[in-house]
């Protein structure tokens, strides 16, 4: 049975510190921090969707790694600058320096795009997961997916200093038939290899073409995988497919310290190698 979890709310503070309070106690997260920049607008929607994303990314970190780990508690910073609230309380050690997960404007304007702050080996612990406004206020889903499975995703990058199971660097290989296929994990995920391409706000789709020089499909080639899948895969692959099955990530505490091993990881870069021979990022 799934476990509670509890959100609280604190005012922000100016308080300097960088290291994480997040630790485990009976396989559920607590003291997990989530800050609000000061920069963003006011808006008391982006708090009740910061709720709604933890409490679907727990039950889906429950099940994906069979009843193991929860999120037990969380910490929501909100900015002094924001209009007081009873509810609001002031926080001990909580601060923005030290925050998980980030909400804050994109680097960019109009890439929204989710990401961990992963500079590490595999297996190290990152710094931060940062999430847009627009993003957490599902304005985004069309693009990246639930927000709670995404964050599940980010988080095997914080937390377990895993790596995607993708590559955009090399999204295309030609396989031993030599069919040119997409870089994925496993082959068995179905979709539609399609081209790409916005400018002047206008989009073209079209069929891709294959590339002379690399027997590959051209530039902006994607692939586009079918909504409705019945293979199993990974979560650092497409946690957005709504059918994949999340059960073959599985992670083993050796103690009930913070530190967690990966113990069937390999099993899983050694079955997606079998399956569809690529080179992974670790």
């Amino acid at each position: 049975m799934f476990k509670h979890c509890d959100v609280l709310l604190f005012l922000a503070l100016l308080i300097r510190s960088n290291t994480s309070l997040v630790r485990l106690n009976d396989n559920g997260y607590e003291d997990l921090v989530i800050a609000i920049d000061p920069g963003v607008p006011e808006d008391g929607k982006l708090i009740e969707q910061i709720k709604d994303m933890v409490t679907t990314a727990s039950t889906y970190l429950f099940e994906a790694t069979q009843k193991r780990f929860f999120f037990k508690n969380v910490s929501i910073l909100i900015p002094e600058n924001w209009e007081r609230s009873p509810e609001y309380k002031r926080p001990k050690h909580e601060s923005y320096d030290q925050a998980d997960v980030r909400v804050a404007a994109p680097a960019l304007p109009g890439r929204d795009e989710p990401y961990t702050r992963q500079f590490t080996e595999c297996g190290e612990k990152a710094e931060y997961i940062h999430f847009t406004p627009d993003f957490i206020l599902g304005k985004k889903q069309n693009e990246y997916g639930p927000s709670g499975r995404l964050f599940v995703h980010e988080w095997a990058h914080l937390r377990w200093g895993v790596f995607d199971e993708y590559n955009e660097d090399q999204p295309y290989y030609s396989a031993k038939s030599k069919k040119i296929e997409a870089t994925r994990c496993s082959t068995g995920i179905t979709g539609k290899n399609r081209f790409y391409k916005c400018q002047g706000g206008s989009c073209i789709t079209r069929s891709c073409r294959t590339n002379s020089t690399t027997k590959l499909y051209e530039k902006d080639c994607q692939f586009f995988p079918d909504k409705v899948q019945t293979e199993k895969a990974s979560i650092m692959f497409m946690q957005s497919i709504d059918s994949v099955s999340m059960s073959i990530i599985i992670f083993r505490i050796y103690n009930q310290r913070e530190f967690l091993v990966l113990f069937i990881f390999i099993f899983i870069i050694s079955w997606c190698w079998w399956s569809n021979p690529r080179p992974y990022t670790c």
